[in-house]
């Protein structure tokens, strides 16, 4: 599942996105550090090689490590939560989880992290920390607790809408049609599709640096641009994508019955 990547596991500069919102994340698996008068929020752990990277990256910002107050997720694929038991008990952060992976983040099976879970969270429940709130939207379908993260990030005299998708996407081996461990997992997409149209947004992140061009708008950043991640048109054309290519696989499916994604 993505595996032979190398940008999963490369070095990336941490850099600021925009306002008190960070990247700390690897050339694909992305992280992200919210700085608070408070203390810091991290979404996502990756893998647990990853773990020296990204402490690395906090590190180079000017940022604490042991800060880390709050640890959230994307959703419980390994590539996002792999190491967030090690980061919770490390740092002491109160891990907030998505009830529908509840089980899959506390699960002690291979490549899942084991965590304790100290705050269930449902659709939109409101995760607040030194005066700055990120809201959790429930996008299931990818898993059945994927979470989209919204806040609005203060960027100068701007307000910004951030919208850091969990994913859309249909893996290799999902089952749309006679699912029998997850027979509502098309209606769920579908309902993904619906809330990501509804989201308003400036800057566009995700789960994974590829969803939203994170080598290409950094270099833009780099070169000058100060606007290189506020790309509400690039957000709506994949989202639009992403839709288009589950409906033409649900509907392969739907004609070829027990026929994964390929």
């Amino acid at each position: 599942m993505g595996q032979a990547n190398s940008d999963w596991h490369a070095k990336f500069p941490a850099f600021r996105i925009a306002g008190n919102l960070y990247y700390v994340g690897t050339a694909d698996l992305a992280v992200y550090l919210i700085n608070t008068v408070q203390g810091n929020i991290l979404i996502n752990s990756d893998y647990k090689q990853d773990l020296p990277v990204i402490k690395q990256s906090i590190a180079e910002l000017g940022f604490k490590y042991a800060d880390t107050k709050i640890l959230l997720i994307s959703h419980a694929h390994g590539d996002h939560d792999e190491g967030t038991a090690v980061i919770a008990k490390e740092t002491g952060a109160k891990l907030m989880v998505m009830e529908a992976d509840l089980l899959d983040e506390e699960s002690a099976a291979p490549g899942r992290p084991g965590a304790h879970v100290d705050r269930v969270l449902h659709d939109g429940d409101v995760v607040e920390l030194g005066g700055y709130k990120l809201v959790a939207h429930l996008t299931p379908g990818h898993t059945k607790g994927c979470t989209t993260w919204t806040m609005q990030v203060s960027d100068g005299p701007r307000t910004l809408n951030a919208v850091i998708v969990g994913s859309p996407n249909v893996n290799p081996g999902y089952l749309l049609v006679g699912n029998k461990q997850y027979p509502q997992i098309a209606d769920d997409y579908v309902k993904t599709f619906t809330v990501l149209k509804s989201l308003p947004c400036d800057l566009f992140l995700g789960a994974h640096g590829a969803y939203f061009g994170l080598k290409t708008k950094y270099e833009k950043m780099k070169g000058g641009d100060p606007n290189a991640f506020i790309d509400p048109e690039g957000y709506r054309a994949y989202v639009a994508e992403r839709e288009s290519t589950f409906r033409t696989e649900w509907a392969r499916q739907q004609q070829n019955p027990g026929s994964p994604a390929k």
